[in-house]
């Protein structure tokens, strides 16, 4: 659920409606340590466009040598490992005897069939599915209820992509800015909503989109699918409770709300009178972030990202 998918896709449509003809590279495993995770996306043509990454170091270079010289035919994706000696392993840079299992696909004009669904379907927020049979090198894809990580049985490949993850930070606070430096960095799409026009006027924060109005419109027009993040920050309960009420009763992925145990108990027991249920309440993460001690912005910001990777490692079993 990367950008950078999106992207890479992107390109692979742009190049094909240009005449060219692409290869598109796909890390389907790994053993040991890995520069990239398995489900990454390179592409590249034979004229030394490439977008995407596999390694982010020789890996790309020695590929991109082997597809001009004919390693892949069109029409015949192929399994292509690196890293396979530790000779190879100190030659191509990866790391503690790290090995990637990469499958090469030549795509040609017919694959814009597949291409421009998937494309489409990210823009709206929507996940979906692609499905590439070896034998034939025939790719189909589906709509898909959710994201999930890739599969591969050396035969066929379903690879899932999904929307960037959005996250709405209310507040447009100092911890706000080092959130969202922080979140974009992690490949977070990231607004920041705050009813108090002099706040925002006042941001010096990156550049996000910045929302006026009320916290709960906001999240109802903004934060309220299965792929988004809904973070309080401003410790005014007549802010993030407006918020949170929306955002717990919406498919908000995660709702988090900065605060004391003791600020939680009340908001809590305010979010209770607003005839919110306790399933509803109980998806509430706060006092948001881990607990590492943290006491200055960047600390609070840390702590908070910390969890949402933990968070992520969970739902995925790793």
């Amino acid at each position: 659920m990367q950008t950078l998918d999106r992207e890479v896709l992107d390109k692979c449509t742009q190049w094909l409606a240009e005449g060219r003809q692409p290869w598109l590279c796909t890390i389907v495993g790994t053993v040991g340590s890995a520069p990239r995770p398995v489900g990454s996306l390179l592409a590249c043509t034979a004229d030394g466009l490439q977008v995407g990454s596999v390694s982010g170091g020789c890996v790309e270079e020695e590929m991109l040598a082997q597809l001009r010289a004919g390693l892949v035919e069109p029409g015949r994706p192929l399994l292509q490992e690196y890293g396979v000696t530790a000779e190879e392993n100190e030659r191509l840079g990866l790391p503690c005897g790290g090995r990637l299992s990469l499958l090469l696909q030549s795509l040609d004009a017919r694959d814009a069939d597949w291409l421009r669904p998937v494309v489409e379907a990210l823009a709206e927020r929507h996940c979906i599915r692609r499905e590439l049979t070896m034998e034939s090198n025939d790719t189909q894809v589906s709509a898909a209820n959710g994201f999930q990580q890739l599969q591969w049985d050396g035969q066929r490949l379903q690879q899932w992509f999904g929307p960037r993850q959005r996250m709405l930070l209310v507040g447009a606070g100092q911890l706000a800015r080092s959130l969202a430096e922080l979140a974009l960095a992690m490949d977070y799409e990231v607004m920041v909503t705050d009813p108090r026009k002099d706040w925002l006027d006042q941001w010096e924060g990156p550049e996000v989109p910045l929302i006026s109005g009320m916290p709960d419109d906001a999240v109802r027009d903004h934060a309220s699918d299965a792929h988004s993040l809904v973070i309080t920050l401003t410790h005014d309960p007549r802010i993030d409770d407006m918020a949170l009420m929306e955002a717990l009763a919406s498919d908000a992925l995660y709702v988090g709300a900065l605060g004391s145990m003791r600020t939680t108990e009340k908001r809590l027991e305010r979010l209770r009178q607003l005839e919110l249920s306790q399933a509803q309440l109980d998806r509430l993460h706060a006092p948001v972030g881990l607990d590492i001690g943290s006491k200055t912005p960047i600390e609070i910001a840390v702590a908070i990202m910390a969890e949402l990777v933990a968070l992520k490692r969970r739902r995925s079993g790793q």
